[in-house]
């Protein structure tokens, strides 16, 4: 009906004009429009929301975020805040200030430990707890610290506390989720280091934090200086995993990592040796590592023995506090193998290609498979387990064939962890049956060619 009023009151020519018209209206109307309130935008939480890279919005909650501070605190093992503006960080007080013009950030603060796994009270009893503070400019001087050192890289602050000293937790709760965090600044980025006690944390990983910031570390707890920022984190990025980064949510990945490491320590072999393209003669190193206190070989000597007549070359070896060493110790082997425990973190220092050996005590089986097998997929490490079967456990001798130890672990696990690290853990050592083994030393060097 209103084509054909359109027709008979206007020729083609002048709807066509109409029609530009009425488009160029909308599109002046809808300018000033955008003009007129733009000032209110500002206001609005889709406009105002300060998202770090990674960061999924349904997460944030709104009562945890200032005008110049985000703190997200609904991962499940980690909360991080990220800061932009006058920062002044005072260790006495282990307050993060944000110092904010005016009354708007008033009374709103935050409590963070920044060490990433919040799902362990026990880990935290050991962390430093830090408060995010706004404050406003028009508070008492007194509340708001002046300046002693003032700073232009952005800052990270994070703990080395929690269950720092075990290599399998300075590496999946301090170490890759720092490399998560700090790696975006291309090294531009002052490290704040708490709990880090008389600095041994830093002594055994500079190599590492060097490669990572350009600057000198600052042990936070022992500086009573109040440092100034105009950007800081605090707390570390980390992804539910152990040992592993999700390359879904950050743009690097394990392999990124490995070769940052690699690089952090000049590690020289990025791939293992290839069985029949190498030197004919050349035979591949298998490096054992050897443990003193639990879950340690009873019968090492036979194992050498039968893995040097199938055609390795075998180091023995235990970890020390030297991490450079024995970074280079494994970089430098084709198999690294051990029982289930902490020192096989150190399949992070394996060349590409190479295989990693996990013997699996009674027990140990869902805790292997979390923390060392599923990691391993996305190093470009052949991953092979060895299980030992109850007569090549030293549990053999506590607990009659037929229990539950042996039976079912799941039922002991139940009963708490303190209870299935002090059966499985603390008290079983291994005695391989090299027979039963040889296929597994086998099937290392066939993954080899």
């Amino acid at each position: 009906m209103y084509d054909a009023i359109l027709a008979r009151s206007f020729s083609r020519y002048e709807q066509k004009k109409l029609g530009y018209g009425a488009l160029l209206g909308s599109l002046f109307i809808a300018f000033s429009f955008c003009l007129f309130f733009k000032p209110n935008f500002a206001s609005l939480p889709a406009f105002n929301f300060r998202l770090s890279a990674g960061v999924n919005l349904k997460m944030l909650s709104s009562s945890q975020r200032a005008k110049d501070t985000v703190c997200n605190t609904m991962e499940t093992r980690t909360d991080v805040c990220e800061i932009n503006g006058d920062i002044r960080i005072d260790s006495r007080s282990a307050t993060v200030f944000v110092v904010s013009p005016g009354q708007e950030a008033k009374n709103s603060s935050w409590t963070i430990r920044p060490y990433p796994r919040k799902e362990d009270p026990k880990a935290f009893k050991s962390v430093r707890e830090w408060t995010v503070k706004s404050v406003a400019t028009t508070d008492e001087v007194s509340d708001i610290p002046q300046c002693n050192q003032s700073h232009s890289a952005p800052a990270i602050l994070f703990s080395a506390g929690g269950y720092s000293g075990n290599n399998f937790h300075d590496f999946t709760d301090i170490v890759i989720p720092l490399y998560l965090t700090a790696r975006q600044f291309d090294g531009e980025v002052k490290l704040l280091i708490t709990d880090a006690g008389h600095s041994w944390w830093i002594v055994k990983f500079q190599k590492f934090l060097k490669n990572l910031s350009r600057y000198e570390f600052i042990n936070i707890d022992k500086d009573n200086s109040v440092h100034c920022f105009r950007s800081v984190i605090v707390g570390l990025k980390r992804h539910p995993r152990e040992l592993m980064i999700d390359p879904s949510r950050s743009p690097y990945s394990m392999k990124d990592f490995r070769m940052f490491l690699r690089s952090s320590y000049s590690l020289p072999k990025a791939v293992a040796i290839k069985m029949g393209q190498d030197d004919e003669k050349q035979r591949p190193l298998l490096v054992i590592i050897s443990r003193k206190r639990t879950r340690s070989f009873i019968n090492t000597d036979e194992i050498v023995r039968t893995a040097e007549e199938v055609g390795f070359e075998v180091m023995v070896t235990e970890p020390d506090t030297s991490m450079s060493q024995f970074a280079e110790i494994v970089n430098s082997c084709d198999v690294l193998m051990g029982v289930h425990g902490a020192g096989l973190t150190n399949m992070l220092f394996l060349p590409e290609n190479a295989v990693l050996i996990q013997v699996v005590p009674i027990g140990a089986a869902w805790v292997s498979k979390t923390c060392f097998e599923d990691p391993s997929k996305d190093m470009n490490i052949r991953y092979l387990e060895y299980k030992i079967e109850a007569e090549e456990s030293s549990l053999i001798q506590q607990f009659p064939a037929g229990h539950e130890v042996f039976s079912n672990p799941s039922s002991i696990g139940k009963q708490g962890w303190d209870l299935f690290r002090s059966v499985y853990l603390d008290k079983q050592n291994v005695k391989v049956d090299v027979n039963r083994f040889r296929p597994t030393l086998l099937k290392a060097l066939e993954l080899l060619h």
